[in-house]
């Protein structure tokens, strides 16, 4: 019987209950646990096979090529075929196969990132700005990420604009200009924050607004085709910061929950066609499995490709399916992940599906990152339901080339300077012996995401 290494043991590819805190934890099925059990039997045998420890194989990339190996026959055994993780054997075991796949450089624009300032709980807070560069940029691929905002009560912000601003400033110090972007968090049904959009724009210089439109002060959401949601609207053109990043889907309870349905989104994108509309989670619900889209079901991913069709607006238009914790919990069944990200291309289209990683929540994204690159729809799928194949083209244009375009970057020029950064070169030097935790921050139970709910005032937010 093997020793227990509690480095050793962890998985580069991190299938396990944790939350964002927005939703309760979702306990493992079986076949997840079978998919870990098998992952680490794996790792110990290739470890043993090329004569290193556990722990140096995990690290490496055939580590993480064997996880999601393991993943598919865990997948296969339980008949979930319409998705795998394309990744040949031999990457298990030889390091040039596994970089192959694996270590492939697409530029990554993870537009939903998250950190926690002073009012934060757990254990992430401003302080170890450190361990928030290693996990972003040091041990993940990601070369430019957007810090979000979860709106909150303004006393008990759990990142205040300030900080979010200090955090950017730590990144441009070491040459990371644009690396990091900033949203303004507003949510129009709160006294101040419609006023405080001035500041946010003139000073800050955020580059999109996040609103919930699921809550509000008293618990009561709204819609943004109401009166307050077209005042955010109006001032969010009038400010000339047009992005609006709105959370859908992930309800937090019944109370409110109509607002968490993404029925809404197509009747302002009719209204405002020169507004970008970023669906975040793109109206994902954890507790209702994705199959093909239904227009009668009116729930889940199928309420916002519903508004969007009803109200005529066309494919590759203003409004942008955004992925972050979708795709991390659709990793655990990847014939789900399949329909998921079939349909989102097939309707709303290839240049407006987004990656997002939410992270730190789930620790460095670069698993995420991964299993993205491996993913494939099968043939299948694609034949029965007018999915497309996961090419190197389409994962580019997710990973980052889409969000360019409402973001107004220049991937050139980001990419010629990032490339040259000394965080750029901090990588590079750290990559030699690199050093990832493979560790979640988020809550993992429900006593856990309870207790985090508490801290919170008794809000998700």
């Amino acid at each position: 019987m093997r020793s227990f290494d509690p480095d050793g043991d962890r998985l580069p590819i991190k299938l396990d209950t944790t939350s964002n805190g927005e939703f309760v934890p979702v306990p493992l099925d079986r076949t997840n646990r079978l998919a870990n059990r098998l992952a680490r039997e794996q790792a110990d045998t290739h470890a043993r096979q090329q004569g290193v420890a556990r722990r140096t194989f995990m690290v490496s990339a055939c580590g993480a090529a064997s996880t999601l190996l393991a993943f598919n026959a865990a997948n296969a055994a339980a008949g979930r075929t319409g998705g795998f993780f394309d990744l040949h054997q031999d990457a298990a075991v030889d390091p040039d196969a596994a970089l192959d796949q694996l270590g492939v450089r697409e530029f990554v624009f993870d537009v939903q990132g998250h950190f926690v300032g002073a009012n934060g709980v757990g254990r992430v807070g401003l302080g170890p700005a450190e361990q928030f560069i290693q996990d972003i940029f040091l041990d993940s691929d990601t070369d430019m990420m957007v810090l979000s905002f979860i709106p909150s009560r303004r006393e008990r912000e759990l990142l205040t604009i300030q900080e979010a601003d200090e955090t950017r400033r730590i990144i441009d110090q070491m040459d990371g200009t644009k690396r990091l972007l900033l949203h303004g968090r507003v949510n129009p049904n709160q006294p101040g924050d419609l006023e405080g959009m001035d500041e946010l724009a003139e000073v800050w210089g955020v580059q999109a607004w996040k609103c919930y439109t699921q809550w509000g002060p008293d618990g009561t959401g709204f819609f943004l085709h109401d009166d307050l949601g077209l005042q955010l609207i109006e001032k969010a053109r009038a400010l000339g910061v047009k992005n609006i990043c709105v959370h859908k889907g992930l309800p937090f309870g019944r109370r409110s929950y109509e607002h968490s349905i993404a029925s809404d989104i197509g009747v302002v994108a009719k209204m405002f066609p020169d507004v970008n509309f970023l669906v975040y989670h793109s109206g994902f619900i954890t507790s209702q499995p994705e199959g093909p889209y239904d227009p009668n079901r009116g729930e889940g991913v199928d309420a916002l490709i519903r508004s969007v069709e009803e109200n005529g607006i066309p494919r590759n238009a203003n409004v942008y399916a955004e992925l972050g914790s979708t795709w991390r919990f659709a990793m655990r069944n990847p014939e789900m992940a399949a329909h998921i990200v079939g349909k989102l291309v097939k309707h709303i289209g290839e240049r407006n599906v987004l990656y997002g990683s939410d992270c730190i929540w789930f620790g460095s994204p670069q698993d995420q990152i991964q299993g993205l690159r491996a993913f494939q729809i099968s043939q299948e799928f694609q034949d029965r339901y007018g999915y497309p194949a996961m090419t190197p083209k389409l994962r580019a244009q997710i990973f980052g080339l889409n969000a360019a375009r409402p973001y107004a970057i220049d991937v050139d020029e980001v990419l010629q300077r990032a490339r040259n950064d000394r965080i750029e070169r901090r990588r590079a030097a750290y990559r030699t012996s690199p050093d990832p935790h493979f560790l979640t921050y988020g809550p993992k139970t429900r006593r856990a995401f309870l207790a985090n709910l508490q801290a919170r005032g008794g809000s998700p937010i």
